[in-house]
C-alpha cells in the first residue's frame, strides 16, 4: 500500500491500493479455462490445491475465484465445489424474432429455443393457479396485482448443459380453463394453440427486454452467482379477436449465455442525400 497526504491543511490520509496478487491468479485460471483445460461443468481444484500451486494463501485464491465468478467463468457453491460455467464457453447464436410452428406438434417455438439443440426440462413442471403479485407483470396481463391466475413454470436448457432459462407464463383468467386441463408438460407452445383454437386466433406477441440482477432463487435455478446480471425477456401475447392480453411469459436467462441482434433500417429521410450519382462534387 502507498500513503498520500493532500497538503498541510488536510488531515485525512488516503490509502491507494496497488495491484493485488489475486488478480494475477484470476488471470492465470481464466486463461486455463479459455484454453479448455477444464470442460464446462467440470469441477476446479480445491482452493487449498490452487494455493499450493500458485504459492499463495487460501484467502487470496478465494478472492481470485470470486472475481472469476463475477465475470461468469465459474460458479462456486458451498459444499459442492467450484464448477466451470457454460456461459462463456457455449456457441453464441443470434436471437432473432421469428416464431415457428413446431414440425411434429401444433405448438410454437420462440426465438430463444429455435436452434437445432435438443432441450430438456430441469426439475418439475408447474401448471396451477398462483397469485400474481408482480405489479408490472399484472399490468401487462391486465389484472390487478395479487390476482390468482394460472401459472406455468419451467426451467429448461440444452441437454448437455446447465439450466439455460427460467420460463414463467401467467395466463389470463378468461382463457385459463382452456389451458388448465392440459398435461403439465405438453409440446412446446401447444397450450397457445389451444387458446387460439378457442377463438383468439391469431395471437400476436410483443417482447420487452431488460437487464437486471437475479433474485437468489433465480440464481440457484440457473446455477449462477447472484452478482451476474440476467437478461429478462417479457413476452406479451394478445388475442387476435379483441387485442387484449391472454398471456404474459417471463424468460430469465444468464446474461453471458444469450445475445440479441437487431438489423437497423434506414428511415425514408435517411436515404442518399444527393439528387443523383452525377453530382460528383458531393462525392469529392
Amino acid at each position: 500500500m502507498s500513503r498520500v497526504v493532500l497538503g498541510q491543511s488536510c488531515r485525512r490520509v488516503l490509502t491507494l491500493p496497488v495491484h493485488s496478487r489475486y488478480l494475477d491468479i484470476a488471470e492465470k485460471i481464466r486463461e486455463r479455462i479459455e484454453a479448455g483445460e477444464w470442460e464446462p461443468g467440470a469441477r476446479l481444484p480445491r482452493l487449498d490445491d490452487f494455493a499450493v500451486e500458485y504459492g499463495a494463501n487460501r484467502d487470496t485464491v478465494g478472492r481470485a475465484i470470486a472475481a472469476l465468478e463475477t465475470e461468469g467463468y465459474v460458479w462456486a457453491v458451498q459444499g459442492r465445489g467450484i464448477a466451470v460455467r457454460h456461459g462463456t464457453m457455449r456457441p453464441r447464436r443470434p436471437r432473432g424474432d421469428l416464431v415457428k410452428r413446431n414440425e411434429q406438434s401444433t405448438g410454437y417455438s420462440f426465438p430463444s429455443a429455435s436452434s437445432q439443440e435438443v432441450w430438456v426440462r430441469h426439475g418439475e413442471a408447474v401448471n396451477e393457479p398462483a397469485r400474481l403479485d408482480n405489479p408490472r407483470l399484472a399490468k401487462l396481463l391486465g389484472v390487478e396485482p395479487g390476482s390468482r391466475v394460472l401459472r406455468r413454470f419451467r426451467v429448461t436448457g440444452p441437454a448437455s448443459e446447465a439450466p439455460f432459462q427460467i420460463n414463467t407464463s401467467w395466463i389470463h383468467p378468461r382463457v385459463a380453463d382452456i389451458v388448465s386441463g392440459l398435461d403439465a408438460n405438453p409440446a412446446a407452445g401447444e397450450w397457445l394453440y389451444h387458446i387460439e383454437k378457442a377463438g383468439h386466433w391469431p395471437i400476436q406477441w410483443m417482447e420487452i427486454h431488460r437487464a437486471r440482477m437475479p433474485r437468489k432463487d433465480e440464481a440457484g435455478l440457473l446455477e449462477i452467482p447472484t452478482s451476474l446480471p440476467v437478461l429478462e425477456i417479457v413476452r406479451v401475447g394478445t388475442s387476435g379477436s379483441d387485442g387484449k392480453p391472454v398471456e404474459v411469459t417471463e424468460y430469465v436467462v444468464a446474461s453471458d449465455r444469450v445475445e440479441t441482434v437487431h438489423v437497423l433500417r434506414r428511415d425514408a429521410g435517411a436515404q442518399v442525400p444527393w439528387p443523383d450519382e452525377s453530382d460528383s462534387e458531393v462525392h469529392a
